[in-house]
């Protein structure tokens, strides 16, 4: 037997409830709800575990398009959504974004030493010489984070 606290619990997507019943069915067993809604084999209890199935997943559609919604309210208000991307740093305000000025410095080494023709390879083993190194303080630029360094949301990189 397989106990869940609510029986939509077990998935938010009916395909996946309908998976997970049907898994433990071949196993010989059954999923129960503590609750005891859809328990049994009768049509009744089958019908109520494909309705909380359907609203389960109509839940989990519900919170996707709120929190889609408050993101999109909060970037044009202009507030932090998400990580903190590199070369920015959080304001005093615990809400928006500015500039880090040192981070800001390796960006602009980096693209000067990308316009001078080295490799991403060698952008990194010059920036870790200069003691310009990356937030994980690992002390080494791997080729990919220094991709990603060229490409960083940026401003005042003049």
């Amino acid at each position: 037997m397989l106990l869940v606290a609510k029986r939509d619990r077990v998935g938010r997507d009916v395909l996946v409830s309908a998976m997970v019943e049907r898994l433990a069915e071949r196993k010989g067993s059954q999923v129960v709800s503590a609750d005891g809604c859809g328990n049994g084999d009768s049509p009744e209890a089958a019908m109520m575990r494909g309705i909380v199935a359907v609203f389960a997943q109509n839940e989990r559609a519900l919170i996707r398009a709120r929190t889609r919604a408050a993101l999109v309210v909060k970037k044009e208000n202009g507030e932090r959504v998400g990580s903190v991307p590199y070369a920015w740093q959080v304001s005093g305000d615990d809400i928006h974004l500015e500039p880090n000025a040192d981070e800001q410095e390796v960006i602009r080494t980096a693209l000067n030493l990308r316009a001078n023709g080295l490799t991403l390879r060698a952008i990194g083993t010059e920036l870790a010489s200069r003691r310009m190194l990356p937030r994980s303080g690992s002390g080494k630029w791997n080729p990919k984070s220094v991709r990603s360094l060229l490409s960083a949301r940026k401003v005042n990189v003049a």
